[in-house]
């Protein structure tokens, strides 16, 4: 496109098509093939009226550890307990005295002064739809009507959602991403927890598929690929994609400037639609898909598998490293809430070959990626300004145990009752423990938080006042916390 035109087509307001049917048809059929985004891309969030109010804070990066990361076996050791609660592993101290985690975490260890820990983040729930439910949407009550087995318009929306709903827009982005993809079980069932639910599927989170489902190779592909039963798994057909932003090479540049033509000749037709919303969503979409096309920045902001080879090793050569790469690159351009699924397919549910598991897959790189993003984010002076929370659906059971029909070594089960959550950036004081649990590592025994307040924590550092709501369907406003922020981090 040349610069000209791509400046005349920026400056017009975009409007109506003769019907909706007809936008849809030529949204998705062009401007979505030729950019490479899933169909979350036209489901514009409504922005914040003047009654609601805007947020003017910091930026928060949720990292969910999907399946559940051990508390025992990474930042709240038991090495006095017995064998069968301690497990394997050793602890080892980290730059904060008197603060010791796993000792597979050196990397983090080195790093303590930027991170703190809550050890008692508590709900009562051991299944991983109710875990991710009430983990991403900050709400410890299941909702009416819940089914674990399929996400509802009943369910609670997700914090990515809400936040969404209230933030405008800015350079080109969404407010809110999701990446590298959906929560998906292997048998392809897709998790609750993750969508708007009550507020409508229109105000969903954008899904950056980067991912594509598979159900044989979790983890950190394709460095640390693995299967809970077989160990390692390499797979080469898996490939990491970020959206396309390039014009599609069987279309000449004059050719699909006259695409861009005909869809601003097609919404010169008013028609009475101008008031529903859904049409004043999909005009900001195009608005945005051709400034994105126009913008040659874009592209290289999403195309991290070509970042630097030292940029690249630093995070790591994996889905881990990528995504947090990209979740970095996405909060500097602007983006308020960046949701990191690190690992597909529960990869964190580790009920047998637990050990070897997250020593040799698991544990290297997530310690690697993530002090990467810290290190990246402090020297930029960006980490101030950005909340970085570490979070899984609950942690697992004090007692080690076998399935041994299922797995040749041991693991830990489901368990709701406390996990340990990482913060770190966004104004938290680094090098402190908030909470404590008893002996064995299997409850609270000091100063016990729920999800309400792990949500409440994200709000107050992305700077929504006490009187802040978000609205369902029938444009009920409901309050956005539910708890109180977490004390003692700040």
């Amino acid at each position: 496109m040349h610069d000209t035109a791509a400046r005349s087509l920026l400056s017009n307001r975009l409007n109506l098509v003769e019907s909706e049917v007809r936008r849809r048809s030529f949204l998705q059929g062009s401007a979505m093939a030729a950019m490479g985004f899933g169909a979350q891309w036209i489901r514009q969030p409504r922005e914040a009226s003047a009654a609601e109010p805007s947020s003017s804070g910091r930026s928060v990066i949720y990292i969910f550890l999907s399946g559940g990361l051990g508390q025992h076996d990474s930042f709240d050791m038991k090495p006095e307990a017995a064998a069968d609660i301690r497990g394997e592993f050793a602890p080892i101290a980290t730059a904060t005295p008197g603060i010791q985690i796993c000792e597979h975490l050196p990397m983090l260890a080195a790093r303590s002064q930027h991170w703190s820990l809550v050890r008692s983040l508590t709900h009562p729930y051991n299944e991983h739809s109710q875990g991710h439910m009430v983990m991403l949407s900050g709400q410890s009550n299941l909702p009416i009507g819940f089914n674990p087995g399929v996400p509802k318009p009943t369910d609670h929306p997700s914090i990515a959602a809400i936040v969404g709903s209230l933030i405008p827009d800015k350079n080109s982005l969404p407010p809110t991403f999701v990446l590298p993809e959906k929560l998906i079980h292997r048998t392809g069932r897709v998790i609750p927890g993750q969508f708007a639910g009550v507020m409508g599927a229109h105000r969903d989170p954008y899904f950056l598929a980067a991912s594509r489902y598979n159900a044989q190779s979790y983890g950190a592909w394709p460095e640390y690929g693995f299967h809970h039963q077989s160990g390692a798994v390499e797979d080469p057909s898996l490939e990491f994609r970020t959206p396309n932003l390039s014009r599609p090479d069987d279309i000449a540049e004059e050719r699909f400037e006259r695409r861009l033509k005909l869809l601003h000749h097609m919404q010169t037709a008013r028609v009475e639609l101008s008031q529903l919303e859904e049409t004043q969503s999909l005009q900001r979409y195009q608005e945005r898909a051709i400034s994105l096309l126009a913008d040659p920045r874009m592209k290289q902001l999403f195309n991290v598998t070509s970042a630097p080879q030292e940029e690249q090793l630093r995070y790591g050569r994996n889905t881990f490293g990528w995504s947090l790469l990209l979740a970095k690159r996405l909060v500097q351009k602007g983006v308020r809430f960046v949701q990191v699924n690190l690992g597909n397919n529960e990869t964190w549910d580790t009920h047998g070959n637990a050990f070897p598991h997250l020593k040799d897959f698991l544990l290297p790189p997530f310690d690697r990626s993530l002090s990467a993003l810290l290190d990246d984010l402090y020297e930029t002076g960006q980490l101030e300004d950005t909340l970085v929370v570490v979070a899984g659906e609950f942690g697992r059971t004090p007692k080690v145990f076998g399935l041994p029909a299922h797995y040749k070594l041991p693991g830990r089960d489901h368990w709701g009752k406390v996990q340990t959550v990482l913060l770190a950036g966004g104004g938290i004081r680094g090098g402190r423990v908030v909470g404590a649990t008893d002996r064995q590592g299997g409850e609270p025994a000091d100063a016990p938080q729920k999800p309400e307040n792990l949500a409440a924590t994200m709000y107050r550092s992305l700077g929504f006042s006490g009187h802040t709501t978000w609205r369902d369907l029938s444009d009920r406003p409901i309050p956005i916390y539910n708890g109180q922020p977490i004390s003692d981090l700040t």
